[in-house]
């Protein structure tokens, strides 16, 4: 629909599926501060408050109003979608979770020592499809476990021993000089 530069859009109206008191109910018990905040512009728009005014009412804009009453009008659910999302399941289901650490306390079957990419091909094996390094000592830190010697010319070694230095120092330390000790009576003053 096209709608001239100055022409209004159509008028929203409200079909009006619960009784106002119902509607005040809805938004008094809602927990929700989202569902909540819907159920009291539908009722605002029930008791005949007009979208601007539900809008500056609740500190919404007009657009966020006329998105809730067509919500209401279609019968939409006015809870937030968002907070019954699970969200994406586990890269390791439990079973295979523990099936990796159990694998992780023996030692590795080709060098005997897991390290990354072993853990990596390991997963790789179990799911059936490629998994990055990075997911790998993910789950390896997740569990519990972390690569169990240093690889050679990464940098972690250095950490462990520290950062040899390459500069001699400028002053020595004196050598150490016995002192000679007081006799068993006194200082002898």
């Amino acid at each position: 629909m096209d709608l001239a530069k100055h022409q209004r859009r159509p008028r929203l109206e409200l079909k009006l599926r619960h009784h106002p008191d119902n509607l005040h109910a809805l938004y008094r018990e809602s927990e929700d501060p989202v569902e909540r905040s819907r159920w009291h512009a539908v009722w605002l728009l029930a008791t005949g408050h007009s979208i601007p005014q539900v809008a500056q009412t609740l500190g919404y804009s007009t657009r966020w109003v006329r998105d809730t009453l067509h919500r209401y009008n279609e019968g939409k659910p006015m809870a937030d979608a968002r907070h019954q999302n699970p969200g994406q399941p586990p890269l390791l289901p439990p079973e295979l979770q523990e099936a990796f650490r159990q694998a992780l306390l023996q030692p590795h079957p080709r060098d005997g020592v897991w390290t990354i990419r072993n853990a990596a091909e390991w997963l790789s094996e179990r799911l059936g499809r490629p998994v990055d390094p990075r997911r790998a000592w993910n789950w390896m830190k997740r569990l519990g476990f972390a690569p169990s010697a240093p690889v050679p010319g990464t940098g972690i070694e250095i950490l462990r021993r520290g950062r040899p230095s390459k500069k001699t120092p400028l002053h020595r330390p004196p050598p150490e000089v016995p002192l000679p000790l007081a006799p068993a009576g006194g200082l002898g003053l």
